[in-house]
Parts: structure tokens; C-alpha cells; sequence
């Protein structure tokens, strides 16, 4: 579905789209594209409507920060680790604290600012075992102690079994890093095997500042902003439409069709639902000729075309065969 200039709305099926000097993105014939925006949210089209649908415009795009809400790890603990002394514990902070594994993630605060955590693990009794979160920035000598205490803390409890967390124990817990927002460390999947500490799969949301770097659509219709660093952000759904008898349909100037009496009404609806078609990106529609067909017409016309010449030389022998008999 697209819109011209005044506001009227039609129907295309030219897909071929740029951006013009507001960012709006216009096919050939200056329409420009619609979609519901979900920016903030999910799109909930109007079946039997245009109502919702608004111009893409993608000219308010700019650097974007998106903060760290979210992280996980899944690191083994060694299950035969000595206990570590209440006094020694890195929940202590002191300069002799002792612990069986560290590792540091990499965060963004709402700004795009790069925030380093230390994540450090220790052994507390049998199959207990705390984790405690530091500011890497309030490090001293790249560690104990640190400048200022805890982030964030707790205890994790393993079942002798089989070395994985008891469902009553904690499975994470919540870094306030970034204030307002607060990073929630999930660990569910931790063991205590008996090997070394290791970190095999570690991730964490947010990026630092980039730029739009292109724009993408997926076959569900969503428009995305894919920035310089990978970072995918939904920005528009583009829907489709049809109605019950498209022939009927009144055909306009620059590929667009408007509905009739005859046509019967618009139906919206999300691509890739039942009874709409979906999206393919940087594609050319293949043709839709009987090309069996039109290959037979253009050799009757070819015949066509050296019957009647020779006709009309046979015409011109005639006159000429005539003009020698008057001279």
C-alpha cells in the first residue's frame, strides 16, 4: 500500500523503493511506501482499513546507543577447589582475596560508554560457592581491593549428584551498573565438574554508538535499520493487501491501482498469514509471459511480414515488366 502527494491511498505492485530528501521511501512514480510502526512495540493491522498506516521514513535515524540490560554465562567451577576463609572471600575485598575463577564482561551503559565487570567465583564450603560482580574501573593494580565494594553478590548452591545448581539456589542476579537501568546476570546452566574453571559461552546485550549503515526487510514485512556494528533495530511492518476480485480493480498512472465497487473492498493483512503472499528483498519479479505463446505470434508475424513483401515485389516486377512493354 502506498500514498501520493495528497494523501490519497493506493495499491502497487512496484516493490522498487528510495529514499527521497525527508527519508520518506518512494517508488518511481513518487508513491510512498506505508507500514504500521513498531518501533515501540507489535503491529496490530486493521483488517478492512488503512487506518494505522503511516509513511516509512527513515531520515530520523541517527548514532544510537542501546544500553546493557541483559548477560549470561555459563562457566564450569572446578568441584575440587579448596574453600577460601570467610576473610579471604572477594566479597571481602581485601588485597589477599582469594577466588577459583574470574571473568570480565564487557557492557554499555545508556550512553554507549564502555563498562567492564569482573565476575569472580569462590568456593564457600561443600557445593556452595558464591559469585560476586566488581566495577572493573575501581580496581587497584587490576584488582584487590577495589575502590568501591560489591555491585552485586550471592551464594550458589550445587546438587552433589550431578554438580548442577539446586532449584532452590539463586541463578542469577541484578548488576545496577548503569543507573537508571540495571544489567540482569543470568547463570542458569553453571556447574562444578570436576575440571578446570572455563567459560565456554558468555554474552551481553547493548552496543556503543554507530551509524545506520543500511536498511533491510525481512519476509515478514519488518523494516530494519541494520547499523555499523551488526545492530538490528524493527522499525516499520510493511503489510499487504487484496481484495476479492483483482481485475476489477482500476488501474492508474505509475504502476498503482485503485479499489472499486466491482473490486470489493481492501483486506489487510501481515505477510506470510494465510491468504497473503510474503516479502522477498533485492529481487526481480520473473515474467509472467507464455513464452511459448508470444514465440509462436512473433513467427506467424515474421511469415506475415515476408508474405506480404514478397507481394509487394511481385507487384513492382509487374509494373515494371508493364513499362518496358509501353516504351
Amino acid at each position: 500500500m502506498v500514498q501520493d502527494e495528497s494523501g490519497e491511498f493506493f495499491l502497487t505492485r512496484a516493490g522498487s523503493f528510495i529514499t527521497d530528501d525527508s527519508g520518506n521511501l518512494l517508488n518511481a512514480a513518487g508513491f510512498a511506501l506505508l507500514g504500521y510502526n513498531i518501533s515501540d512495540g507489535t503491529s496490530a493491522p486493521v483488517a478492512n482499513g488503512f487506518a494505522g498506516l503511516e509513511k516509512i521514513n527513515v531520515g530520523s535515524l541517527a548514532l544510537k546507543a542501546v544500553a546493557s540490560t541483559e548477560a549470561s554465562m555459563v562457566p564450569n567451577l572446578p568441584a575440587n577447589a579448596d574453600a577460601v576463609a570467610a576473610a579471604n572471600l572477594p566479597s571481602a575485598n581485601t588485597a589477599g582475596s582469594e577466588f577459583s575463577g574470574k571473568t570480565s564482561l564487557l557492557a554499555y551503559d545508556s550512553l554507549g560508554n564502555e563498562k567492564t565487570i569482573d565476575v569472580y567465583f569462590a568456593k564457600t564450603g561443600a557445593e556452595a560457592w558464591e559469585v560476586v560482580v566488581y566495577d572493573k574501573d575501581a580496581a587497584t593494580n587490576g584488582g584487590f581491593p577495589y575502590t568501591s565494594g560489591p555491585l552485586a553478590q550471592t551464594a550458589l548452591d550445587f546438587d552433589p549428584s550431578n554438580g548442577y545448581l539446586l532449584p532452590s539456589s539463586a541463578s542469577s542476579l541484578t548488576v545496577p551498573f548503569a543507573p537508571p537501568a540495571s544489567l540482569e546476570l543470568d547463570l542458569t546452566g553453571i556447574s562444578q565438574l570436576g575440571t578446570g574453571y572455563s567459560v565456554p559461552t558468555a554474552n551481553v546485550d547493548g552496543n556503543a554508538p554507530a551509524a545506520v549503515e543500511r536498511i533491510e526487510i525481512d519476509g515478514n514485512g519488518i523494516v530494519y535499520g541494520i547499523y555499523q556494528n551488526g545492530y538490528a533495530e524493527a522499525l516499520y511492518q510493511v503489510p499487504l493487501a487484496t481484495v476479492p476480485s483483482a481485475d476489477n480493480l482500476r488501474a492508474l498512472p505509475g504502476n498503482a491501482y485503485a479499489a472499486t465497487i466491482e473490486s470489493g473492498d481492501v483486506v489487510v493483512g501481515i505477510p506470510e498469514q494465510p491468504g497473503f503472499g510474503s516479502l522477498v528483498s533485492g529481487a526481480i519479479e520473473e515474467s509472467n509471459v507464455d513464452m511459448a505463446t508470444e514465440l509462436t505470434i512473433m513467427i506467424e508475424s515474421q511469415r506475415s511480414y515476408t508474405a506480404n513483401s514478397k507481394v509487394f515485389q511481385t507487384g513492382s516486377d509487374l509494373m515494371d515488366v508493364l513499362i518496358s512493354l509501353k516504351r
